[in-house]
Order: C-alpha cells, then sequence, then structure tokens
C-alpha cells in the first residue's frame, strides 16, 4: 500500500514568496515541532509529535511553479483556481505574526477548500479516493464533505488509529465548498488566547466567524502576493479543560468513520 509522507504548500520561488515564508515562520516560531535546526531557507516542514514515526509532515517549500499549488508525494496535486475573493479587509503576514508572536502553540491542521464550480464530484471523489487509498483519512461526522486525514504510523495506516493522543497532526482537511469561486488555503492554529482577547486583537472587519462555529475560532484572512487565491488563519480559542475528543483525534475517528 502506498503512503502518503508529505503535503506540500508550494510556492513560486519569488522574493514575495521568500517574505512569505519568513513570516509563517515568525508566526510558527513557538510551535515545537515547525521546522528544525538546519532546514533549508526555502522550505518549512511542520512534523507530527505524536505518534513517533506518525505521517504525512506538512511542508511549506519554494520551487520553480507558475502558481501557488498543493503537491501530494503520492502523485497528486491541488491546482488554483482563480475566482472572485470578495474580501476587502485582509491582514498583512507581518503584521499577523507580530500581534500572535508568543500566543501560537500548535498547528491544528491545514487544508484547502475548492469551489464546487471547478471541482466536479467526479473529480472530488477521484481526489479523495486517491488520498484515502494512501493514508488515514476520516469523514466529517455532522456529514458535510470536509474530510480529514490524520497523520498516523504505516502499522495504523494498515489497521486503523486507535490510540488517541494530542500531537497527532497537522491534520489535513479538504473542502469541496458550493459557496467559493476560487480555492482558498486555511490554517488552523492553537493559541493560548481566550475568545475575548482574540476579538480585540482582530476586530470586524479584520477578523469574522462562521456560523455554529463562533465558540470555537476566529477567521483572519491575510493579504499575500498571488492572485487566484485566498488565505486564511483560524485561530483557536484557548482550551481550559482539554484535551478534547478534537485534539486526540478521537472525535473524527470514532463518529466520522473512515474513508477506505
Amino acid at each position: 500500500m502506498a503512503r502518503l509522507s508529505e503535503i506540500a504548500f508550494v510556492l513560486p520561488e519569488t522574493p514575495e514568496s521568500r517574505a512569505f515564508l519568513g513570516d509563517l515562520r515568525d508566526l510558527l516560531a513557538d510551535v515545537a515541532y515547525a521546522g528544525s535546526p538546519g532546514e533549508a531557507a526555502d522550505r518549512l516542514t511542520l512534523t507530527p509529535p505524536q505518534p513517533a514515526e506518525a505521517r504525512p509532515v506538512t511542508a511549506f517549500v519554494l520551487a520553480d511553479v507558475a502558481a501557488p499549488e498543493i503537491v501530494l508525494d503520492t502523485g497528486q496535486s491541488i491546482a488554483t483556481h482563480a475566482g472572485t475573493s470578495g474580501r476587502q479587509a485582509l491582514v498583512e503576514m507581518p503584521e499577523l505574526a507580530r500581534r500572535l508572536a508568543g500566543h501560537v502553540r500548535r498547528v491544528d491542521h491545514t487544508g484547502v477548500n475548492l469551489p464546487a464550480a471547478t471541482t466536479t464530484p467526479e473529480q472530488w471523489n477521484g481526489l479523495v479516493r486517491a488520498i484515502a487509498s494512501a493514508s488515514t483519512m476520516y469523514r466529517y461526522p455532522t456529514g458535510e464533505d470536509w474530510p480529514f486525514v490524520l497523520p498516523s504510523t504505516r502499522a495504523e495506516l494498515h489497521d486503523d488509529i486507535r490510540d488517541f493522543v494530542v500531537g497527532r497532526e497537522p491534520r489535513f482537511e479538504l473542502v469541496h465548498d458550493r459557496w467559493r469561486t476560487q480555492t482558498e488555503w486555511q490554517f488552523a492554529l492553537w493559541t493560548d488566547l481566550t475568545r475575548a482577547e482574540l476579538e480585540l486583537m482582530f476586530p470586524e472587519p479584520e477578523g469574522t466567524t462562521f456560523p455554529e462555529l463562533e465558540e470555537i475560532f476566529r477567521v483572519v484572512p491575510v493579504r499575500h502576493p498571488w492572485p487566484g487565491l485566498d488565505i486564511r488563519f483560524d485561530l483557536s480559542y484557548r482550551i481550559e479543560d482539554g484535551p478534547s475528543d478534537w485534539e486526540t483525534g478521537e472525535w473524527l475517528v470514532t463518529e466520522g468513520g473512515r474513508i477506505r
């Protein structure tokens, strides 16, 4: 069985991309598993801390590409499809890193929202099947088209995840989005800030929430140099009495069920 070992967010090799990667590195400076000593300046790798040897890793890479894309080492790639953003208030990446300095603890997941208008059901189902065949991928328990890849060991890939621990991250989310007209990358971060603190730090219109998820995280879209792509950061509020069954992955595994 092929194993998905790396998910790479690939950016064009330009000074603007290098600056964005540097800002991202600053933003994740307090995440213990973000980067490693001696890692090349054109790459930032997030390695799941638990369990040992869990895969996939998530990487941000500069390369000779014309536009941003997501590349999986099992052969799939997810291109950027341009449309209409509709977003006005965007936070600059250096400003995001400055405001959140010292407050980002972990990366819950990365992900991509694929517009249903440019991703047919056949294309969507084919992509999900391809990724699920090489990873431990789970349905979202409430029924939306939001499947998640959880990092896992080789043994868990062949069997299933039964050990629920904090640190099986970053996960990777796919979203078949009927509301969007262009591709969006999303990065969900665990912070040590309360909802009130994040609302004060990113007031509207810089920060917003999604219906039914306003008790969990605040959404902050950011400015970047690539037309035809939206990028947002979902900033999770501090959890007072954890770990939750979301943090350990138990809810996705037991309630969502694996896609095989």
